[in-house]
């Protein structure tokens, strides 16, 4: 009876796979420097678009409680999460590019062409994961101050592998398992152990198109710096509806994507309403 219930948990249907591409939440152009501007707009519109029963106006209920850099404050308000307290979310899952975190690392090290008995490439796996794991505790920092309930999930940690640079062991239990609780899993490219040659970097569009395949979600969107920053075989990967926006300041507007210009919660509409 067990096996029955959780089987029914897990055949609920994900509403949609975010993907944050590196070059639209960074500065490429500065060694592991984040686009403040950009990552807090877009964290503002997904809360929008994840928690259930708010309006634009409620109160935000933030989950960062731990000290920011130049903020001698916590900001921790614990009397505003009563039982009556909206943090539900819709089943979504946040999968984020590098851009400008890791690359330098990786690209030193020959990391992506594997050989872990080689100091180079054994200290480049560390530094790589030291930088991207990094970007995604900033990432889920982010969403948690817009009361996302935001985990971070490590490929490398949760156990996934590779095998010529294809996903040969990817565990989805325990992102399963999150959703199910009420979270929303940020995973994030990563530096993996590879079954031929010994390491690799399991990248984001590689992840999207794995969770896509399994998980079937309605909706797949991707937010990129521009349309060409993205791997073009992951839209192909599954019948789920692909949504393409580019984020591109024009002035004090922003391109969702690059034939039209829409309002700042047009991506908000667009998950909610199709």
């Amino acid at each position: 009876m067990e096996e029955e219930k959780q089987e029914k948990r897990q055949t609920k249907p994900i509403r949609c796979i975010v993907k944050l591409g590196g070059a639209a939440i960074t500065c490429k152009s500065e060694l592991e420097k984040i686009n403040e501007e950009n990552l807090k707009i877009v964290s503002s519109q997904l809360r929008q678009a994840m928690v259930l029963g708010q309006s634009p106006s409620t109160k935000v209920l933030g989950m960062d409680w731990s000290k920011r850099h130049g903020r001698s404050e916590v900001s921790c308000s614990v009397d505003d999460f009563g039982y009556d307290a909206i943090i539900d979310s819709s089943r979504f899952i946040v999968v984020h590019g590098a851009g400008s975190f890791g690359h330098f690392q990786a690209c030193k090290s020959g990391v992506h062409k594997g050989g872990l008995d080689q100091p180079l490439v054994k200290a480049g796996f560390v530094a790589t994961r030291i930088s991207v794991t990094a970007l995604n505790l900033e990432i889920v920092r982010a969403l948690a101050r817009e009361g996302i309930a935001s985990v971070g999930m490590s490929p490398f940690s949760c156990g996934w592998s590779t095998c010529e640079r294809n996903i040969a062991s990817a565990d989805l239990s325990i992102v399963a398992k999150a959703i199910d609780s009420g979270f929303i899993p940020v995973l994030h490219g990563d530096a993996v152990f590879d079954g031929l040659q010994g390491c690799t970097i399991l990248s984001g569009d590689v992840i999207i198109r794995h969770l896509a395949e399994q998980l079937k979600p309605e909706y797949v969107v991707f937010l990129v710096s521009s349309p060409w920053n993205i791997s073009f075989s992951c839209l192909h990967c599954c019948t789920h509806k692909i949504l393409l926006y580019s984020l591109c300041k024009i002035g004090s507007r922003w391109l969702r994507d690059w034939s039209s210009v829409y309002s700042s919660f047009y991506l908000v509409n667009v998950i909610k309403n199709k």
